[in-house]
């Protein structure tokens, strides 16, 4: 019986997508590469990373066009998010149980590299992974409440909540009512009690710093509750991209290299 998730032709596993070991009768079966050949495209175009950051990898995130301090926090940023792919799993053999929380000022490289990572590990283990923008998702749970809808707010949140490896981008910028409160404890309190990986990206900073620019809005935690806040401590390992605008820094650059031009 051949597997609808292997090559027909395969020279190995003849079409069934699994390899059985001869070791004394057991027939210990295992994953034909042409399985996994097939099997991460899929993955990747169910996973609901945007077009525009499909291809991102962690060796395409660039640190040009900044001063020494910033490149410094870029490369330790990629550098953190490199490792996290690399112990991914863990020496017991299963994935890790935290995830990353990616906090800076809007075109700081977060996206990109909280797409990278996913994708990196969808390659990787063809691990069933979700990225989802969290005002998207509320807008679409609230779209279920339509009588007409032929979705239900658990077809949009279970495969949400249940993902191997869920991104969850721009966290925050929601108007946080009541109804947006309730949805994020609602997946990270199911994600924290199934012990899986979340990555989050946030504009809002974590902490009121030394900048008198600054206004509690821009604090995560006046966006979120006490217990959501608790939460995402216990389930992320927090990574700082104190930086410039990343696009306009980019334009800057642009700008200046066209103007010496002849």
């Amino acid at each position: 019986m051949t597997d609808p998730i292997a090559k027909p032709d395969c020279p190995q596993c003849e079409g069934r997508g699994w390899l059985v070991a001869d070791d004394g009768g057991a027939g210990t079966a295992r994953p034909c590469p042409c399985r996994k050949e097939l099997l991460v495209p899929r993955l990747l175009d169910s996973s609901g990373i945007p077009p525009r950051y499909k291809d991102c990898t962690l060796g395409s995130f660039k640190l040009a066009g900044y001063s020494a301090a910033p490149v410094l926090a870029l490369q330790e940023a990629k550098e953190r998010c490199t490792r996290y792919v690399h112990e991914f799993l863990t020496p017991e053999g299963t994935f890790r149980q935290t995830g990353l929380l990616l906090v800076g000022p809007p075109g700081s490289g977060k996206t990109h590299l909280a797409a990278a990572v996913l994708g990196a590990l969808i390659r990787r283990y063809s691990l069933r992974g979700r990225f989802v923008d969290f005002s998207s998702l509320i807008n679409q749970i609230q779209s279920t409440f339509d009588p007409a809808s032929p979705e239900s707010k658990h077809d949009i949140l279970d495969p949400v909540m249940e993902a191997e490896l869920l991104v969850i981008d721009e966290l925050g910028a929601q108007n946080p009512t009541p109804f947006v409160k309730d949805i994020l404890y609602l997946v990270l309190n199911h994600r924290y009690t199934h012990r899986l990986p979340t990555i989050f990206t946030s504009n809002f900073r974590l902490e009121l710093a030394t900048n008198s620019n600054l206004a509690d809005t821009d604090l995560l935690e006046r966006r979120l509750t006490p217990p959501l806040v608790s939460r995402l401590y216990e389930m992320a390992e927090v990574i700082s991209l104190e930086v410039d605008d990343f696009r306009k820094a980019r334009r800057t650059k642009q700008g200046r290299s066209e103007a010496v031009r002849p």
